[in-house]
């Protein structure tokens, strides 16, 4: 796997660092909205506290780093050429987070301005980074499960944004959209689509290098973010007014492909030829239980079974939707950020200097404890939905948890900048 990366495209390494390293302040600031809201916050999943901590999390973290990883994995991992990438980065990074920190302020003050111009920064924001992008996916001579997976995240990437832009005119002109269903859909693009699809795009690849696994089966890798998009399309397909049950058909399919990809996922973990283990392999193993755990869930409410009306479960099945790719990523930024701080010193090394080892960016103890807490905090956070005392010690963990994320990142971007001052001294 690793052979088929080309690492002399890699952008300047402040393109992807921007995003990596503002991800864990917005945990951070969901962790202060729980701690000051507490357990009001958690009565329903359409209380406004709920809806912005929602977002501090999907797009203050989750898409940051996403989009951020982008900028680094499409030229090395799918050949493809970002056009002007730094420039790209510059207008992209400050729209995204302005963007999610407006729209939550939206929802807590309440304020239509703030949900305007977060519709605004997030669109255009989104529609540059996608068409950046796009052009990039649609040029590469790559082919291959990454690519076609990268493509299908690009789309369900738009759609999530519009379904988003179309709810904001909602609520701040009116406008009848079916409220709840539209809501769905946009829920269903942004975690079974974007989400789930780059987070399958990259463990093609990253799962197998790093963590010395066989490789994922390669039919049913293929066939994967073509039945996602169908059972996302099918699905969706019921605003249109086709049938509920053909369009609930796409809705089990997109189940049956999650729990599917969970399943395999941790099943080739277990064949692992090194057994120790790493923060990598404990939160991508996290995510994956937890994941599987989210669709049985899901699938409950879906079929409406006993209990399916008590919004308390709702509350926990959005907690549980958006741990495993909370988890996934927590892990994964400890190998890309190490190794992206290893690769860019090498290279501007002098000769007979070497960069500090990948594993000395960031001590092993400081990872190991804070993925602990990591998991701890989403605990006490689905342990909140039930027993709602618990909802401001979960809010605490959330601080010490992103927080310490943060900082560790923040480390490792210590000994770079260090040792690259060292470089020119030596040469």
């Amino acid at each position: 796997m690793a052979s088929d990366l080309s690492f002399d495209q890699a952008p300047p390494i402040g393109v992807p660092f921007r995003f990596l390293l503002t991800a864990p302040w917005f945990g951070v600031a969901a962790g202060v909205l729980l701690l000051w809201q507490g357990a009001d916050l958690l009565a329903s999943r359409w209380m406004p506290g709920a809806l912005a901590l929602t977002h501090l999390l999907v797009l203050g973290f989750m898409l940051q780093v996403m989009a951020g990883a982008l900028f680094q994995f499409v030229p090395v991992a799918a050949g493809g050429n970002l056009w002007r990438a730094e420039g790209v980065a510059t207008l992209v990074h400050p729209a995204f987070a302005v963007g999610a920190a407006l729209l939550c302020a939206g929802f807590l003050l309440p304020s239509p301005r703030c949900l305007e111009a977060a519709a605004v920064l997030m669109t255009s924001g989104g529609a540059l980074f996608l068409l950046t992008l796009g052009r990039a996916l649609a040029a590469t001579p790559a082919v291959g499960t990454t690519v076609m997976c990268l493509r299908g995240a690009a789309i369900a990437l738009a759609v999530t944004l519009s379904l988003g832009a179309l709810l904001v005119t909602d609520l701040v002109a009116g406008w009848a959209w079916p409220v709840i269903d539209v809501t769905n859909a946009h829920a269903a693009w942004g975690i079974s689509g974007w989400a789930l699809l780059l987070l399958a795009g990259v463990a093609v690849i990253v799962v197998p290098m790093f963590q010395m696994t066989p490789p994922f089966p390669p039919a049913a890798a293929k066939a994967f973010p073509w039945l996602a998009i169908g059972g996302l399309l099918l699905w969706t397909s019921r605003l249109l007014g086709v049938p509920e049950v053909l369009a609930s058909a796409g809705l089990v399919a997109v189940f049956v492909l999650a729990a599917g990809f969970c399943a395999t996922t941790l099943r080739l973990q277990a064949r692992r030829r090194r057994k120790v283990s790493d923060p990598n392999v404990l939160m991508m193993r996290s995510a994956m239980s937890t994941g599987i755990g989210a669709v049985a869930l899901c699938t409950w409410l879906a079929a409406g079974l006993p209990g399916s009306d008590d919004p308390r479960l709702h509350v926990a099945a959005g907690v549980l939707l958006i741990a495993p790719f909370v988890f996934a990523i927590n892990g994964m930024l400890y190998k890309i950020v190490p190794f992206l701080s290893w690769l860019h010193l090498n290279r501007q090394g002098a000769p007979g200097t070497m960069p500090p080892n990948m594993n000395r960016m960031i001590p092993a103890a400081a990872m190991r404890r804070q993925v602990v807490a990591q998991l701890g905090a989403f605990a006490l956070l689905l342990a909140a939905c039930v027993w709602p005392v618990l909802a401001r010690p979960a809010g605490a963990m959330l601080i010490v948890s992103f927080g310490w994320l943060g900082w560790n990142l923040v480390g490792a971007l210590t000994i770079y900048r260090s040792f690259k001052r060292q470089v020119p001294a030596s040469a």
